[in-house]
């Protein structure tokens, strides 16, 4: 028996090309809506039909009110809503192996919809030392729950950069990059046939590798310290992030701090950008 986490994001979902196309409430958001929910859909058919016992879909973007429960494939389940506990990783305790659907590049980077949890603000991110994005970052939280990243979706740039945190997972570009608004997208009848086939595989080489149900006393956070670093565009937001405790300057504009492990790193970080966000104002953000 195999349970599997879909953690689906949605800036890197076949079609997704602009900010309003992932703001909720805006028309262009519904038109795309049921793209995210046919590229979630094609995952879970690619799933099950690769031995999966139990799919699990954690709406992980913004509102985390994105997916068409409606639609979503009735063999799985659907996590809505906000104020998780792991956020985007929700679920990574009840799940054998996760799926990181719709993601994207980090801020400071070439990728469609670039950016770290906020849209403006953060220029750079970095974990002990080495360029990071949200991807990195919950890769971390699966390690210390003992789960493998089976598969990775996004478009082109995503992918490549999944290779330095997921090296054995599968992936699958239904976009490649032009520009941060821009792409060369799959039609989704294209994207749906990929994705299925490549969940299918990534299920099969999980269970070949003898990945199988987690062990016992899986799933503690690790004793694992990692160090945060994020830089901002404008020096008040780092002044204001500053406040946090554990949090540190680390020049002008950047900020950083160390936790004891990636899930209470990541945690931290959701504050930090928290705040982050409450500290900018309309039109000098």
């Amino acid at each position: 028996m195999t349970r599997v986490l879909i953690s689906a994001d949605m800036e890197g979902v076949t079609g997704v090309t602009c900010p309003d196309d992932v703001e909720p409430g805006t028309a262009a958001w519904e038109r795309m809506r049921p793209l995210l929910t046919g590229d979630v859909n094609a995952v879970i058919d690619g799933l099950l039909a690769g031995g999966a016992s139990d799919v699990l879909v954690n709406d992980a973007h913004y509102t985390q009110r994105n997916l068409l429960l409606e639609a979503v494939d009735p063999r799985a389940r659907l996590l809505t809503g906000r104020h998780k506990p792991l956020g985007m990783m929700e679920g990574i305790d009840r799940a054998d192996a996760v799926v990181f659907l719709g993601y994207h590049t980090g801020a400071g980077e070439r990728g469609v919809l670039s950016h770290t949890y906020l849209g403006t603000g953060p220029t750079a991110f970095r974990i002990d030392g080495e360029p990071a994005d949200e991807g990195r970052m919950n890769a971390l939280i699966a390690e210390e729950h003992g789960v493998p990243v089976v598969l990775v979706t996004g478009d082109d740039l995503t992918c490549e950069a999944s290779r330095a945190w997921a090296p054995a997972a599968r992936v699958v570009a239904v976009k490649e990059c032009v520009s941060r608004y821009a792409a060369l997208c799959l039609p989704p009848a294209r994207s749906a046939e990929l994705l299925r086939a490549q969940a299918l595989a990534a299920l099969r080489a999980h269970a070949a590798r003898g990945d199988g149900p987690r062990t016992a006393g899986a799933g503690s956070p690790s004793d694992r310290s990692h160090r945060f670093e994020l830089d901002f565009h404008a020096p008040h937001l780092a002044e204001a992030v500053g406040a946090v405790p554990t949090v540190e300057r680390n020049g002008p504009r950047g900020i950083a701090f160390t936790a004891p492990d990636a899930t209470t790193a990541a945690r931290t970080f959701k504050v930090c950008t928290t705040v982050a966000g409450a500290a900018m104002e309309d039109h000098f953000a």
